[in-house]
């Protein structure tokens, strides 16, 4: 089995590792975790911001990010790749789990309000309309 974590830094992002750290241990044979956080792009306007900078600037954003759940998985003794992506974030959830062969995608609700979430959806219902693995929603 191999599990797509998805984080944000966000407290439902935490609690979804804290329960995939706690049912890890309830499975027949160690999953492979892929960890990963999603950057939206930047529009690179005439800011004379170079492809260099900009590849910094993502992985800085993604390292604070992703640190808080690595440092849970590393106490835990599970293992994970981690990956910071960049994209349209739904979107790069389900291409990254298709991409990578995961049968489970694992990530928290934004909690966001019911107007919120009908003026611009949650990223946790865009990845249920859109992948074709299981989703884990931990709120």
């Amino acid at each position: 089995m191999k599990i797509l974590l998805a984080v944000d830094g966000s407290k439902p992002s935490s609690d979804a590792v804290d329960l995939l750290i706690r049912t890890f241990g309830q499975l027949r044979s160690k999953p492979e975790v892929e960890l990963v956080t999603v950057h939206l792009p930047v529009p690179r306007m005439r800011t004379g911001v170079s492809k260099q900078q900009l590849a910094k600037y993502y992985a800085e954003e993604g390292a604070e990010k992703l640190v808080a759940a690595k440092k849970k998985l590393d106490a835990a003794g599970i293992e994970y790749k981690a990956s910071i992506l960049v994209g349209p974030v739904a979107e790069t959830i389900v291409k990254h789990a298709d991409s990578t062969r995961c049968n489970l995608i694992c990530m928290g609700s934004r909690g966001m309000s019911a107007i919120g979430k009908a003026l611009v959806g949650s990223t946790a219902t865009k990845v249920l309309n859109l992948a074709s693995q299981p989703l884990l929603i931990v709120k």
